[in-house]
């Protein structure tokens, strides 16, 4: 089995041929997945809904709707290339299958950093992490506007071959469309609220933006674990993209909804500095993923997020959240893990 730094990648794990899941990633029962297939296929219970972002004389609405009632929807006809994000499914696929463990231990983040870039495996600082993730992951972070050497085409990357620059150039593409995605989204549901399109971008200010590609292999007992614990994304605003076997579910009114792949869509998830900033009318988004026996599973979240200087506060009056330091709501994040959103919690006035 292959280890970095202390840190066993869970791709290691089934290469090794373990039947059974080792004990650190067992969940407890109350946290367990509930596998109800029936229940999942059921057409009567809601999904998160999609939005066609070309209507225009019906996006606010829809937008307001899904914000208030999930924090979470598929948006269509984006703007965005199909063909860019399949290539970018394609090019996230080809890392975790078909380098070689030494390849992609090259590329480690720093196991002693719970935030760090690169290969790992562990999301929260080892003293708080008492269950892990059935998920493997490649992180990169990318300022905007950003200086060349951090572009995802740049010379920290070190393009080794044509291909290999290729792929890059891909990563790059994809790192703009979302970039501008994101911008003219916020700008969308700031206009839901009756505000200028800037409102809630002009808090948040210049996007930091954080491409997580995650890798949940076959899980021999899926029953017993989850691909990424249940919490809200930490930031302003989240864009996804799923492969077509599919593992996250967001949770509404109590319960565990299944989100059904649409290969053409882009999944949105509101986070906590949005519901900050919203003042508690639009709320982030509760989500995990699951695991499955048969097939390893691909996402690729670009998260778009304050400065870590930059404080945020509530648009609105009366303000119902006390103000936050975004680089201390991070650290508390990392350090004291996110059970759902009980950060969130803890600056309710």
């Amino acid at each position: 089995m292959e280890v970095a730094g202390n840190q066993i990648r869970v791709q290691s794990i089934v290469q090794d041929g373990k039947v059974v899941v080792p004990p650190q990633y067992v969940q407890p029962p109350e946290t367990r997945p509930q596998r109800n297939v029936e229940k999942r296929n059921n057409n009567y219970i809601p999904t998160p809904p999609v939005i066609d972002l070309s209507n225009v004389n019906f996006v606010h609405e829809q937008l307001e709707r899904a914000c208030q009632e999930w924090g979470a929807f598929h948006v269509i006809n984006h703007g965005v290339p199909v063909e860019l994000l399949d290539e970018m499914r394609r090019v996230s696929r080809s890392f975790f299958e078909n380098c070689s463990m030494d390849q992609k231990l090259s590329y480690a983040c720093d196991p002693n950093s719970p935030a760090s870039e690169g290969y790992g495996s562990r999301m929260l600082v080892a003293s708080n992490d008492n269950v892990l993730d059935w998920r493997d992951y490649y992180d990169h972070t990318i300022l905007y506007p950003f200086p060349a050497e951090t572009h995802p085409s740049g010379p920290t990357f070190r393009p080794i071959t044509v291909k290999e620059l290729l792929d890059r150039k891909v990563v790059a593409e994809y790192s703009d469309r979302m970039n501008a995605l994101a911008e003219k989204l916020l700008g969308l549901i700031s206009e839901s609220l009756g505000r200028s399109s800037s409102c809630i971008k002009d808090v948040v200010g210049e996007f930091y933006q954080n491409i997580t590609v995650s890798y949940y292999p076959p899980c021999p007992q899926p029953e017993l674990t989850l691909g990424l614990q249940s919490h809200s994304d930490f930031g302003a605003i989240t864009l996804l993209i799923q492969d077509d076997v599919g593992g996250l579910e967001v949770s509404k009114d109590g319960e565990w909804i299944f989100v059904n792949p649409l290969c053409d869509a882009i999944f949105v998830i509101l986070a906590d500095q949005t519901e900050i900033i919203t003042n508690g009318q639009y709320k982030s988004a509760q989500h995990r993923a699951i695991t499955n026996a048969k097939h390893a599973r691909l996402s690729v979240a670009t998260f778009h997020d304050p400065a870590k200087t930059k404080t945020i506060s509530p648009a609105f009056d009366p303000p119902k959240y006390r103000p936050v330091m975004y680089g201390d709501y991070v650290s508390s994040w990392y350090t004291t893990g996110p059970e759902g959103k009980r950060n969130m919690d803890a600056l309710v006035l």
